[in-house]
Formats: structure tokens, C-alpha cells, sequence
């Protein structure tokens, strides 16, 4: 099974990217989404993250305030090491046992953080990078999450430069423009990938 790495940076539209994915009928692993299911009132992160940072980052009702957590992490390099350590290894554990389970000539593990740590380069045969200006990466994050410019700029910078991204590519899927021309680019690589996985299966 040929295994995808899809990457970007925040806002480059990986999730619409995903999304068509999916609608093709190519299973999707989502590492944001099983962080998301790690750190949950019963998952199996939270209890380190609460003995790291305390009440700070908890809500009263238990669950995790997660936009304190952010603010912590990308205020201080140390403190986003300190969170990637606690939930990397899981994520990882969480991505190969769901890789073991699925048959399909392809999958796209979707990594938001590929470029930044390089910890799954090993499992992938391809790197997907969705690209856009940075400018239209700050006005879609800001859209759809109400944070000012500086913060969507400070995250941004958090993250790994777009010719770094590039740099890392196989194959690239640029997203400054409309959903017709995004899903044709997917189309045309999906057809792309079916043929690399025919010839290699």
C-alpha cells in the first residue's frame, strides 16, 4: 500500500484537501484528529498534559482548555517541545496500528507537522505539500477562528517555511484559488498515485 504524507501550513486548505480524498473513497489518517482523540476528557494523553501544566490548561468541567494549552506552547519553543513529547509517540503508535488495518492501493496520512519533526518520514513512500501564500494563510485562519493577525503570524513562524515545505515535496497541490481547480488537482494526483500503486503493488 503506497502511504502519503499530506502536509502544510496552517490554513493551506489540508483539510479541503482531505476532504476530496475521502470523497474518492482513499482512507484518511488524520494525526490533528488523533491528537484530538488523545487529549479528550478520557484520553490517554490528557492525564500527562494535566501533570505537566496543572489546572492551567484544564477546564472546570475537565476537559482541556485548549486554547489556553496553544497560548502556552506558542509563547515559549520549550513549552511546544514539551507537549510534542508527550504526544508524538502516541500519535505515531495510534498511526501504525491503523496503517497495519487497512487494505487500499493508497492512504494519506495527513501531518501537519511532518516537515517540522521529520519522526514519519521513515512510514512514507510520498510527501504531499498543499501551498499558498502566506498572506492567503492568515486571512483564511482568521476567518474561521477569530484570532488576531499577530497570533496567526506568531504560529505561522512556528512552523517550517514554504521552500522548506517545497524542498521536502514530491508532489505539491497549490490552493490560491477556487474549490474547481483545488479538486481537479487532486483528481489529477489521485489518478497519479492509483497508477504508482498499480505498478508497484
Amino acid at each position: 500500500m503506497l502511504k502519503i504524507g499530506l502536509t502544510g501550513g496552517i490554513g493551506s486548505g489540508k483539510t479541503s484537501v482531505s476532504d476530496i480524498f475521502s470523497e474518492l473513497g482513499v482512507p484518511v489518517i488524520d494525526t490533528d484528529l488523533v491528537a484530538r482523540q488523545l487529549t479528550a476528557r478520557d484520553g490517554a494523553a490528557l492525564p500527562e498534559i494535566r501533570s505537566a501544566w496543572g489546572e492551567l490548561v484544564m477546564r472546570p468541567d475537565g476537559e482541556l482548555d485548549r486554547d489556553a494549552l496553544r497560548r502556552r506552547i506558542f509563547a515559549a519553543p520549550e513549552e511546544r517541545r514539551r507537549l510534542e513529547a508527550i504526544l508524538h509517540p502516541l500519535i505515531r503508535r495510534q498511526v501504525v496500528a491503523t496503517l497495519a488495518e487497512l487494505d487500499a492501493p493508497y492512504v494519506v496520512v495527513v501531518i501537519p507537522l511532518l516537515v517540522e519533526t521529520g519522526n514519519y518520514r521513515e512510514l512514507l513512500d510520498r510527501v504531499l505539500v498543499v501551498d499558498c501564500p502566506e498572506s492567503l494563510q492568515v486571512e483564511r485562519v482568521r476567518a474561521r477562528s477569530g484570532l488576531s493577525a499577530e497570533e496567526v503570524s506568531a504560529i505561522i513562524s512556528a512552523q517550517a517555511d514554504r521552500s522548506s515545505r517545497i524542498a521536502e515535496a514530491d508532489d505539491v497541490i497549490v490552493n490560491d484559488a477556487n474549490s474547481r481547480s483545488l479538486r481537479e488537482q487532486v483528481l489529477s494526483i489521485d489518478a497519479k498515485y492509483r497508477e504508482i500503486a498499480a505498478r508497484t503493488a
